[in-house]
């Protein structure tokens, strides 16, 4: 090979690289854009979605630590909270502030709050979960609708818009609706708060069309609204403000969830 041919080819070897070079340089630069793109646009949906969930009057009262995750709840209209504890058999039980109560729920704990309103609050990951098992879910609210009265269960669950609300009373369910990617449960007529807030409740096997709002669906639009619906029938956990948390102390402890078998 001449002393020429092999400048040649080693310039064309460099311009080769050098092109190489800016082509990835330019490819790692549009990922990065898109990366920070698709971040932008999850945060702004996030905050579009609490924005339909906490109205500008809520939203100085959110208390973050109760609905970061998704989340289930009970409110029992009571104001004893021994009476609620032993209905549930609640195992260990050890009196705690709201802050402590809250940070046990995370380990698998239940916390019954101090009385709100006239209700008392139960919050926890391991109460039953109607898409795991809907019949241990209806014996549960029973069981405790039958050992204290009127009582309501709540659930949301947003990532894949599971959600589902019971009113029971004594040894009936008054009214209960569960969809986890069908409708697992829907008992008793609609309440008027259900058609104020416009929340579409779907028959055994039926399916949503028809339903559709632009830009989500139903489903999605009645998990938003389930806070709405728990401020109709008793009261929004989150519309308590942490500066103005009760100072009594609530009860956290494990659940013996075959007492409910």
């Amino acid at each position: 090979m001449t002393p020429e041919l092999t400048n040649e080819v080693t310039a064309s070897l460099l311009i080769l690289w050098l092109a190489s070079v800016i082509a990835i340089g330019i490819l790692l630069s549009l990922m990065v854009v898109c990366l920070v793109k698709q971040r932008r646009a999850h945060q702004n949906s996030r905050l579009d979605l609490e924005e339909v969930i906490f109205p500008d009057s809520q939203r100085e009262n959110y208390l973050p630590s109760l609905f970061e995750r998704p989340c289930r709840w009970i409110v029992v209209r009571s104001s004893n909270l021994h009476a609620v504890q032993s209905a549930l058999g609640l195992l260990n039980p050890i009196p705690c502030s709201w802050n402590e109560g809250l940070s046990r729920i995370q380990e698998h704990k239940l916390f019954l709050a101090p009385p709100v309103k006239g209700w008392i609050l139960i919050l926890g990951q391991v109460l039953p979960d109607p898409a795991e098992d809907i019949d241990e879910c209806y014996r549960f609210i029973l069981k405790l609708s039958r050992a204290l009265g009127h009582v309501q269960f709540f659930s949301a669950h947003r990532a894949v818009n599971h959600h589902a609300w019971v009113q029971a009373e004594g040894d009936r369910v008054l009214r209960a609706y569960a969809w986890t990617g069908q409708t697992v449960w829907n008992q008793g007529k609609l309440t008027q708060a259900e058609k104020d807030l416009g929340l579409h409740c779907f028959g055994y096997g039926e399916a949503a069309d028809g339903f559709e709002i632009p830009g989500r669906d139903s489903h999605q639009t009645n998990a938003e609204k389930v806070l709405f619906l728990a401020a109709r029938w008793s009261f929004d956990p989150t519309s308590i403000g942490e500066s103005s948390l009760p100072a009594a102390h609530g009860i956290t402890g494990d659940l013996f969830h075959t007492k409910f078998h």
